[in-house]
């Protein structure tokens, strides 16, 4: 079963809503460094759930990027 965030990205490359998938790539992203920045706590868990995150962001972009460049 896919995950929260692959069905969100799904969605967004479904609908071909780049904006939206740019918007959730930024929240992640001020995320990870937010939680890169803190110190007196192990945040190495959540941190690497995001960068996992991330990565399923970018697959999306990428496949949107590919669905707008082929023809039709």
């Amino acid at each position: 079963m896919p995950s929260a965030i692959e069905q969100i990205v799904d969605s967004y490359v479904r609908l071909k809503n780049r904006r939206g998938l740019d918007e959730l790539m930024m929240h992640r992203q001020r995320l990870a460094v937010d939680l890169k920045s803190r110190s007196g706590y192990d945040f190495s868990l959540p941190i690497g759930q995001i960068d996992e995150e991330i990565a399923i962001i970018e697959v999306g972009l990428s496949r949107l990027k590919a669905e707008n460049s082929s023809p039709v």
